[in-house]
């Protein structure tokens, strides 16, 4: 049992810090400054709001992992099948309704979304990697 928690862990350390950079990747500085309507964003010093969206990489992480392991996914294949259902499930609906509702740009709500599919991707893979 201490060797799944020390791969859990592992799991949860690279999987988190992998997937921060996908969020900085698909809807970063670049993207944020040339795709995004400036009324929509909050104005002053964004600190507080990096480090609280830095932790949530991690949880979803955690998550995933846990999900993994209790269904009992058995090959990469699952793993990714799984990170794409979960895509359908959460991220994407709630994207493309937050787009219908407020003011997004297109290339911003696809980046976004394409990087959350990557993100679970990414998790899924690494789960099979560690944990299987």
């Amino acid at each position: 049992m201490h060797w799944y928690w020390t791969r859990f862990f592992f799991a949860l350390i690279g999987a988190g810090i992998i997937t921060s950079m996908t969020d900085w990747f698909f809807a970063g500085d670049w993207i944020h400054k040339r795709f995004t309507y400036p009324e929509i964003w909050r104005s002053g010093p964004e600190t507080r709001a990096i480090v609280v969206s830095s932790v949530l990489p991690f949880v979803t992480c955690a998550a995933f992992v846990v999900l993994a392991r209790w269904i009992g996914v058995p090959s990469l294949s699952a793993a990714l099948k799984l990170a794409f259902l979960v895509w359908l499930i959460g991220p994407l609906p709630l994207i493309l309704t937050n787009a219908a509702f407020i003011k997004l740009h297109r290339v911003f709500v696809t980046l976004y979304s394409v990087g959350w599919l990557v993100k679970l991707l990414i998790i899924g893979a690494v789960v099979h990697w560690l944990l299987v």
